[in-house]
């Protein structure tokens, strides 16, 4: 039985729509929670892949969650190894600094539904086929990252320039969070945190709006997801010899 390890950090922030995909294909999923064991030293030994997941810690804020080094060792570990990797929104800024990229605040938080431009290699990327040239998807973070030296630049939106990137044949970092549904995005704006975080950005994000538009936008998000983390998972399956994606 195939194997994915899964770095977690809040209990609210899961695989959500990817967790499905996994478990037809026959996955046997492992959550590492650092959020409640920020010690933890898993091994990649005996896994077939990592998912990182969002949490709203920063890169460096080592000293106080002292697990993203541990996390940063990992991903550096498994692209050495060559296993499929994903990262979602924090979990894709670890990825990129595990890759040698810098990692800090965005120009202005995005917290909500924005609009989502494809870069031409993004929509050649088996991942991201699916998607037209802008896509209104959704968003929630502080920080963002620089593509990586060596990765192909997949997405962008005009408050983040640098939405995703594949790095080599099958490692991506997504800044944005396709693994939502409708409940996981209730649940999410009713996190004491966040609710906090809302209210500090003095009327810039309507929670009320972000539901109605999640009430519009769902199914066809729901739609990219399934395309998009299907073809993930299926990086793992015997057609992956046959798809080598250069990187530039």
């Amino acid at each position: 039985m195939r194997r994915i390890l899964v770095f977690q950090h809040v209990a609210h922030e899961i695989l959500g729509t990817l967790n499905p995909l996994l478990k037809i294909a026959g996955f046997r999923i492992r959550y590492v929670n650092f959020g409640r064991h920020p010690d933890a030293q898993p091994s990649l030994d005996g896994y077939h892949g990592v998912v990182a997941l969002g949490g709203p810690m920063n890169v460096d804020d080592a000293e106080n969650h002292p697990h993203l080094k541990t996390e940063v060792a990992l991903l550096r570990e498994a692209l050495d190894r060559g296993m499929p990797i994903l990262g979602i929104c924090l979990g894709a800024q670890l990825l990129a600094r595990a890759l040698g990229a810098p990692v800090g605040p965005a120009i202005q938080k995005e917290i909500g539904w924005y609009d989502l431009s494809v870069s031409e290699p993004g929509r050649s990327d088996p991942l991201l086929a699916g998607f037209g040239r802008t896509e209104r998807i959704f968003q929630w973070h502080g920080d963002t990252f620089e593509i990586p030296a060596g990765a192909v630049h997949l997405a962008s939106s005009d408050l983040c320039p640098n939405q995703a990137f594949r790095y080599g044949e099958n490692a991506y970092g997504f800044q944005f969070h396709l693994e939502v549904d409708e409940p996981l995005i209730d649940r999410w704006l009713n996190v004491p945190m966040h609710r906090a975080e809302i209210e500090a950005l003095s009327g810039l994000v309507d929670p009320e709006e972000i539901r109605r538009e999640t009430r519009a936008r769902i199914v066809r998000a729901r739609h990219l997801s399934d395309q998009t983390f299907g073809e993930w998972v299926r990086l793992f399956g015997p057609e992956r010899r046959g798809r080598i994606l250069a990187s530039r």
